[in-house]
Order: C-alpha cells, then structure tokens, then sequence
C-alpha cells in the first residue's frame, strides 16, 4: 500500500506541475499579443519617418553628407550589442543568441578586430561576466514588452560610444520572430548607418491569433508609400542639418523595433516550452496512472489470494 501511496502522490505532483506549465503558457501568450499591439502602435511614427527619409533622400545624396552617423571610417573595435532575456524556461532561446554573440566575436578576433560587448539582459550579463569578456555597458531589469524609453537609453549609449570613436561599428545581434516555434539568431550593423537601408521598404507585421482552439501567427506584408517632398519645397533650414536630427530618431526607432522582435521570440520560445512541458506531463500522468491501475489490481489480487490461504487453513 505504501507502493501505492507513493505513485499516487507523484500523480498529484505532476498535475500540480501542469497546472502551472499551463499558465504559464497562457501568461506567455497574452504577453506576445501585448508585443502586437505595441508594434501597432508604434507603426504610424516609423512609416512617417520612412516617409521624410525617403523625401530627404530624394533632394540629396545621402553618400556625399557629411554626417557622423553615415561616415564609414577604418575598423578596430566593433561593438557588439548582444539581447537576451531575464529569465529563463524558453527553451534553447538564451543559449542560441549567446552563442552566435560568442562565434561572431571569434569571428572579429580572426579578423584581428577587437570587440566590446553591450549586454541587453541578465542571462547574457551573467554569462560573460563570469568568463571575464569585455563588457562596455549592460541592462537588466527591462520591460516584458521594450518601450520607447528603454531603447533611447540604449541608443543613447551606442551613440555615445560611436561618437567619441570607443567603437568603430555597432553589430546587433537578436533573435529575429519568424513563427510561434521558430525564431533565428541574426547579426545586423546598426552603426554607421548605410544610406541605401533608409528608404521606405515594405515590412511585416506579426497578429497573433487563435484557429480551432490553438494559437497561430499571422504575418501581413505592410508597405509603406515612397512619397517625395514637392520639387518647390523651401527649407527653412539646410536638409543636411534635418537628416542630422532625424538619424538618431531612426536608429531608436530600429533598435525598438529589434528588441520587440526579441521579446516576441523569447514569449513565443516560452509558450513552446511550457507547451511541451504540459503534453510531457499529460504523458507522464497516464503512464502513472496505469501502473497505479497495475499495482492496485495486484495487490487486490493479492489480498484475495491471502484471504482464500487463510480460508483454507482453517478448513484444514
């Protein structure tokens, strides 16, 4: 009976585990749709600014502006921008990332370049703080869904470091969202910024919805109009000075539109993870279950078999 007892109590603890793996799962879900709708919300200013960008681009070449954050100079150290998250239990999504940060440096050495990392998250800070890396700046503790703010403060750091010449080049690397079980580790320049990547360019928007009682991602092609300025257009002031003002806006609003990316991928990791848990679980209970069902069906027959041992004993 002891047997029995025991296996019932692991019945019950697995369940208890489910339960939560389950609601998690639900958490992560709505959070993911939360990322949605901040990216929704944030369309209507980056489509304005693809906008302006693209008049400007059309009034002056880009190539010849003298402008800080286009001058492509001689590369020594690169600085490496590397988004994990705070926690864990999404599956393999924090060690992807921090391995492809880990290879790209490797990569740079090879070149003879050196390298400087800026850590977005405390899986990534706590892993190369403690194998002594170079660590130029670090944030934890950041919003589920980044904000606006939280990708100023970043970007205001990444400037900073590319201005004062600390850094020659500024790589992201972040888990790009493809699909509720799929997202891809990749490495992108944010800094200098490349004349031929700020015109208006159709992009996608991810909806997270629900088919037959299970979640799904939809993704919509969104275009953004290539309207030019009108060929009267006076500016009250030099278009170089504008374009000068409007990149840093640009690179926040890159770098905010990365990190969502990232959140989205790290929920939807989540929601993989908790979902698995939860049919492992379903699995495991059964098979429980039916060695319960065994175990007691054979102490049952056992307990017969002594009560008839017993009854004949007493015949004899």
């Amino acid at each position: 009976m002891a047997n029995l007892k025991a296996i019932r109590d692991q019945i019950q603890s697995v369940k208890n585990t489910k339960k939560i793996t389950e609601a998690m799962r639900l958490v992560a879900a709505a959070k993911v749709r939360r990322a949605q709708e901040q990216v929704l919300g944030t369309r209507p200013f980056a489509d304005r600014l693809a906008q302006v960008l693209y008049g400007l681009q059309a009034r002056l070449k880009f190539e010849d502006a003298d402008l800080p954050l286009l001058k492509q100079r001689s590369v020594r150290t690169v600085g490496l921008l590397v988004v994990t998250g705070d926690r864990g239990l999404c599956g393999g999504y924090n060690n992807n990332i921090i391995k492809r940060a880990e290879n790209r440096a490797k990569e740079l050495q090879a070149e003879g370049l050196d390298y400087k990392y800026i850590l977005v998250g405390r899986k990534a800070t706590q892993y190369f703080q403690r194998r002594n890396q170079p660590i130029e700046g670090k944030y934890t503790g950041l919003e589920q869904i980044p904000t606006a703010t939280e990708a100023s403060q970043i970007a205001d750091e990444l400037l900073s470091l590319f201005l004062s010449e600390t850094v020659d080049r500024v790589e992201l690397i972040y888990t790009k969202f493809v699909s509720l079980i799929s997202s891809r580790p990749v490495v992108q320049t944010l800094l200098p910024l490349d004349p031929q990547g700020l015109e208006a360019r159709d992009d996608e928007i991810f909806r997270l919805t629900t088919r037959g009682g299970e979640f799904e991602v939809q993704r919509d092609k969104i275009t953004t109009p290539a309207l030019g300025f009108p060929r009267d257009m006076i500016f009250e002031q030099d278009p170089t000075q504008i374009l000068n003002a409007l990149l840093p806006l640009y690179l926040n609003n890159q770098l905010l539109r990365a990190l969502q990316e990232a959140a989205a991928s790290e929920l939807a990791a989540r929601m993989t993870a908790m979902n698995s848990a939860s049919d492992n679980a379903s699995g495991l209970i059964s098979s429980l279950t039916l060695t319960y069902n065994k175990a007691r069906q054979a102490s049952i027959t056992q307990e017969i078999l002594e009560v008839v041992g017993g009854a004949e004993a007493l015949r004899g």
